[in-house]
């Protein structure tokens, strides 16, 4: 057998590892397949093995599973499957080769980022808090990555700014456009903080010296808003609420009441379902739910005794409130037509993988006209709507159409002065920070792909988009420097332009890619605003991931590893790759060289 194995054997022919054959390679999505050629590669394998740990959420030990390591050799003898010790190592090495990714284009491109900060106290009784960072890359598209899912000491303003602090040295991160946090009072000590650091960092490092830093969480408003007004409804809220727990308690009951709705000849596929009370829009789901059954629920309380004994005084328990009555049906009746609004809205806020601060103005009026009646206060935040400017289908006459009808015409007008005015002190800054309007960037390192040097006779580029008949783009350019020097800028030029036509499947970042040319300065603050979360949805998603990886049979995973798993997740899950610019890339092969 050894003289076999040594090859002396004419007919022995070992297997090649690097011998290519033909595969079925997976598509992307995950669904299909193609042809392609593949080799065996112990080190692909294994990192291979570690994102699906990370991927998948699955526990170390799974690598040692019997059936997997009989699964892994069945597939490839070749594979040395490694020990849960020695793929933990795989998975906080693949961890620190993601973040150094991450971190080279940070340092790179200079990007100006958007962050989403919330807190959370695990299983462990540990408090975390999660920084996500939000920006628009060189090829206008949206991206999200959790930059930090750390221990913090306590939920203290100073404490949380420090926090913040610390990431941003970290990641090498000094340019900053907002902070998303919710109404806790020590967010504002925090965000005073980290504005304080930001501009003693460098001069007028934040964004008009961090004026319009501080956003508040547009989803924890409306939590508020909703909560206050749960109130009122409260007695009938909770009747219905004990009207299908009663439902849901047990399997035959459950069958009475299909019953029930059987006789009432009731058309709705989906059953009743119970609420999470301290969540409101489970509550809204409930409602809307035994809204629809309600005929169901009235016969029970005319056929079944168990029903209606169910909310009789008990000697050893206190009366429950319900059955629902009609007055009950009505409120909650109400309830559902003022809530829907708010839902709809809530989950258009939590969008992460989309642009929404565009949509913050025109969802505030229809609140605002829902509240009419009830509210007092007639601040327009002006310093958030001016987004809705920059969404070339609506502009400045969308704004003052709405705000004609809130406030009048001659309190509109006023209102829109000052909106221009934020528009232009932004296009001011952004000028003055990365050079004029006619004469491209200044020569830093925070470049954004407008060619070193500056000048109309320079490739503009931004991400894939690029001028590709120079005397076309030349003339572009001379007309733009012409109207500047006659006093207007490029606000004034994009306000002039016909609005685009309303349509649901306008891509308002491709619009700007488009429009680059035509509006350098303009687009990198439409680039900047555009990247704002206008809630803290995307921070507190990390948290149900962490949920499901600290359960009660992985609590002994210390914090380092948790935020590793984390992050790592986080970042392969990404939808799309970062584009970077093409000048920036240029310059980092130079200076390798």
């Amino acid at each position: 057998m050894n003289t076999h194995i040594d090859k002396r054997c004419k007919k022995y022919r070992p297997v090649d590892p690097t011998q290519k054959v033909l595969v079925k390679q997976p598509s992307v999505s995950g669904f299909g397949s193609s042809l392609g050629v593949s080799k065996f590669d112990q080190l692909r394998c294994r990192r291979a093995l570690a994102e699906m740990l990370i991927l998948d959420e699955l526990p170390f030990r799974f690598v040692e599973n019997r059936g997997f390591r009989r699964f892994c050799f069945e597939l490839c003898p070749l594979f040395d499957l490694p020990s849960r010790r020695t793929i933990v190592r795989e998975l906080y090495q693949l961890y620190i080769d993601e973040k150094m990714k991450l971190k080279k284009y940070f340092s790179r491109s200079k990007v100006r980022v958007c962050l989403t900060i919330d807190t959370w106290t695990s299983i462990q009784n540990i408090n975390y808090m999660v920084v996500t960072a939000h920006f628009i890359d060189y090829d206008w598209q949206l991206q999200k990555r959790i930059l930090s899912f750390s221990q913090i000491v306590d939920h203290k303003g100073d404490s949380v700014g420090k926090c913040i602090e610390n990431v941003l040295i970290e990641w090498g991160i000094d340019k900053v456009f907002t902070i998303t946090v919710d109404n806790a009072t020590a967010n504002t000590t925090a965000i005073g903080y980290v504005i304080k650091k930001l501009n003693s960092w460098q001069d007028d490092e934040a964004v008009l010296g961090g004026k319009y830093l501080h956003v508040r969480c547009c989803a924890h408003i409306l939590n508020l808003i909703v909560s206050d007004g749960l109130k009122d409804l409260h007695d009938s809220i909770v009747a219905i609420r004990n009207a299908v727990k009663f439902v849901k308690f047990s399997p035959s009951r459950l069958d009475r009441f299909k019953s029930a709705v059987a006789h009432e000849k009731i058309g709705t596929k989906g059953l009743v379902v119970l609420d999470v009370p301290t969540r409101w829009n489970s509550t809204y789901l409930m409602l809307e739910s035994a809204m629809k059954l309600r005929k169901a629920f009235e016969r029970l309380g005319e056929e079944d005794i168990h029903y209606v004994n169910y909310f009789r005084d008990d000697e050893n328990e206190q009366k429950r409130i319900g059955p629902p009555n009609c007055d009950d049906w009505d409120n909650a009746k109400v309830f559902i037509n003022f809530l829907a609004t708010f839902y709809d809205i809530t989950l258009d806020f939590s969008a992460s993988l989309r642009v929404t601060s565009n949509i913050y103005f025109k969802s505030w009026c229809t609140i605002r006209n829902q509240l009419n009646s009830l509210t007092t206060e007639r601040d327009p935040i002006v310093s958030k709507i001016a987004v809705i400017v920059l969404d070339p289908r609506h502009k400045l006459s969308y704004v003052k159409f709405r705000f004609d009808s809130v406030y009048g015409v001659e309190e509109s007008q006023s209102m829109i002065s000052k909106l221009k005015g934020v528009l232009l002190d932004l296009y001011e800054w952004y000028t003055r920070f990365y050079g004029s309007s006619g004469g491209g960037a200044k020569e830093t390192d925070d470049v954004f792909s407008f060619g070193v040097g500056g000048g109309p006779s320079d490739d503009l580029e931004f991400g894939r988009l690029k001028a590709t008949d120079e005397e076309d783009s030349l003339w572009g350019m001379k007309q733009q420097e012409e109207y500047i020097n006659k006093g207007k800028s490029e606000v004034d030029l994009y306000l002039l332009e016909r609005a685009e036509k309303l349509n649901e499947r306008f891509d308002v970042l491709a619009w700007w890619k488009n429009s680059l040319v035509k509006f350098p300065i303009l687009s990198m603050v439409a680039r900047d605003i555009f990247a704002m979360p206008v809630s803290t949805v995307a921070s507190e998603s990390a948290f149900s991931t962490g949920g499901r990886i600290l359960d009660p049979f992985r609590s002994s995973l210390t914090p380092k590893i948790v935020e590793g798993l984390i992050l790592t997740g986080n970042w392969l899950q990404a939808t799309c790759p970062i584009a970077e610019p093409r000048v920036v890339q240029e310059h980092a092969q130079n200076e390798d060289e």
